[in-house]
């Protein structure tokens, strides 16, 4: 129970979002919420991870309404928020995002509208869906650490662009990321690795390996079209070695949800999977667009374990 000193909502609002969009837009966002009867309190991240904190401090609190402002790195870091605290189950939290960060890709998902007037006034009608969450264990710098995901993980090229991404100071748009992918993918040498699942243990040299909840990433492409957000299986899509040129060519199915008919594509619906490298390099992990670590990596899923406010 909620005592009378706290208020309904806890926002949690991240301001370097969008680039800096976010901090400028925040005062007309709080009129909305004021005009909108929202009884909030807020809570702004000064660095990276800082919205795990706050969401787990919110809980703790007794806030069991959580908004968060931001893109794809902030829906990450609060959902990891709300999941690694453990005064209350999740499934009693209520979560919406209002997307303002520049992939904005989980969204899409549930069509929530990047229009935030649009938005803020539905949130309060709190109505909301279950979607399963990804659990991904991995290695940084020798320890093994684990990390939830609301989206998708990327793996291989799509996680050495989201190193490059990461040590780029001042964020990356939409067009950045792109210009990241072309520029590096005839320098970048495929790594040996296995994807091991049921009785399955595919070796290749990959370009991309794909764990998804849901099917957007990238800024829209879809390689994970087969995902359902609650279906209680991860997507998985992965490649069987493909050329440069080959890549090049499949450029378009990444955003039609065609990736899989390539017959060197393959896609798979599982429960667990585990990564490894089959060569001295690791293979790189990226999460909701997220640069983590390395191999080996395990994969799980919570199923229907979040519940989202959608339109």
């Amino acid at each position: 129970m909620l005592s009378h000193e706290l208020k309904e909502w806890y926002v949690i609002l991240n301001p370097v979002a969008g680039g800096g969009k976010a901090r400028r837009e925040w005062k007309n966002m709080e009129s909305l919420f004021q005009a909108n009867g929202f009884e909030f309190e807020l809570g702004e991240t000064n660095d990276k991870g800082h919205a795990i904190v706050l969401a787990k401090e919110a809980i703790k609190k007794g806030y069991r309404n959580i908004i968060a402002i931001g893109g794809d790195g902030t829906n990450n870091e609060v959902v990891n928020g709300i999941f690694k605290q453990k005064d209350v189950p999740t499934k009693e939290i209520s979560y919406a995002l209002i997307p303002i960060g520049t992939g904005n890709d989980w969204r899409r998902t549930y069509n929530i509208s990047k229009n935030y007037r649009k938005w803020i006034p539905l949130i309060k009608n709190k109505k909301t869906k279950f979607q399963d969450i990804g659990l991904a264990s991995y290695y940084s710098e020798g320890e093994k650490l684990e990390r939830y995901f609301v989206n998708v993980a990327g793996m291989a090229y799509d996680a050495f662009i989201g190193k490059k991404s990461a040590e780029r100071k001042g964020g990356v748009s939409k067009l950045v990321y792109l210009s990241l992918v072309l520029k590096y993918l005839f320098s970048y040498e495929n790594k040996k690795a296995a994807v091991i699942f049921g009785d399955q243990d595919f070796e290749a040299k990959f370009y991309s390996i794909n764990i998804g909840i849901c099917k957007y990433s990238g800024g829209g492409m879809q390689l994970v079209p087969h995902a359902i957000p609650d279906d209680g299986l991860l997507a998985l899509t992965y490649d069987g070695g493909l050329s440069k040129l080959e890549i090049l060519k499949i450029t378009p199915s990444l955003f039609s949800g065609n990736i899989g008919k390539h017959k060197k594509v393959f896609t798979h619906q599982v429960k667990q999977l585990r990564v490894e490298a089959r060569e001295d390099r690791p293979t790189y992990l990226e999460v909701d667009g997220e640069f983590l670590g390395e191999t080996p990596c395990e994969f799980t899923i919570l199923e229907k374990s979040l519940n989202v406010i959608v339109p």
